[in-house]
């Protein structure tokens, strides 16, 4: 049966998340039922990562298996006329019969968007996390480099996370600046549940000023969840890319956002 990836964009604040739920509206149950329309039949669809409620998504992969004779442009086309507004497909093209969303990744990025500012913002609600105080992102970039490369995280980890190891692989984190918006970035291999929103708050607790750099490496060889500060909102969280050997034939993302380039650091092992 032909296989189809397609790439999915969504604003995650009136889902439940990306898993399909009885308690409430999932990208994933909205996704299937516009793909199932135009397939006029009941088809699964199955993303690259499991994203929280609140969390947005820039480039979420998923595919779906279907005997229906349609062009990526009928597909992406009756898709998207059949999918509410926080939620769109962006390309839609065939891919081998083994081609998988999630085991097939190489790894994944994700960015978080942090305003500092004496007042409530209001075009970043629903996007940003808001806090009143300024953040030194040169000393959050310090801290960072503790965490790079293969590590246990189970100090970032939650507690329902039902993975069968804490060891993860990150290979990046990018932090930017610029007046009252700092925006990190984290690519890694895969991440645990809550990992990033976990770093996000410690990283955080440092920018203020409340811990030395060192402290995030202390943190991580504590492997203490009970130890780290507060997990940080899902709003300021979304799912950036998730990139894939270039023999899948999957179409390269020119639109990505440009981050803010004024004061740049980005950490590698």
């Amino acid at each position: 049966m032909p296989r189809f990836a397609a790439g999915i964009e969504y604003d995650g604040t009136d889902f439940v998340g990306w898993q399909t739920q009885r308690n409430g509206r999932s990208v994933q149950s909205s996704l299937a039922a516009a793909v199932s329309t135009v397939a006029a039949e009941q088809l699964a669809v199955h993303g690259a990562g499991r994203t929280d409620a609140g969390v947005h998504a820039h480039r979420q992969v998923v595919h779906f298996d279907t005997a229906a004779s349609r062009t990526p442009r009928q597909w992406l086309l009756g898709i998207n006329s059949n999918l509410p507004d926080d939620v769109a497909a962006r390309w839609v093209t065939p891919v081998a019969a083994d081609f998988d969303a999630r085991r097939s990744a190489l790894s994944r990025t994700y960015r978080y968007s942090i305003v500092s500012s004496a007042t409530r913002p209001v075009l970043e609600r629903r996007g940003a996390w808001w806090i009143r105080d300024s953040l030194d992102p040169a000393g959050m970039s310090a801290a960072a480099t503790w965490w790079l490369g293969e590590r246990d995280f189970s100090a970032f980890r939650a507690a329902g996370c039902q993975s069968r190891t804490p060891n993860r692989c990150l290979k990046a984190v990018g932090i930017s600046a610029n007046e009252s918006l700092t925006v990190l970035e984290f690519t890694a291999n895969a991440f645990l549940y809550h990992m990033v929103r976990n770093l996000v708050g410690a990283l955080v607790h440092i920018g203020r000023g409340r811990a030395p750099a060192d402290w995030a490496g202390e943190l991580l060889a504590s492997r203490d969840r009970t130890l780290a500060p507060a997990t940080a909102p899902a709003r300021g969280l979304t799912l950036l890319a998730v990139s894939y050997p270039e023999s899948c034939g999957l179409p390269v993302d020119s639109e990505r956002p440009c981050i803010i380039r004024s004061l740049e650091s980005t950490v590698r092992p």
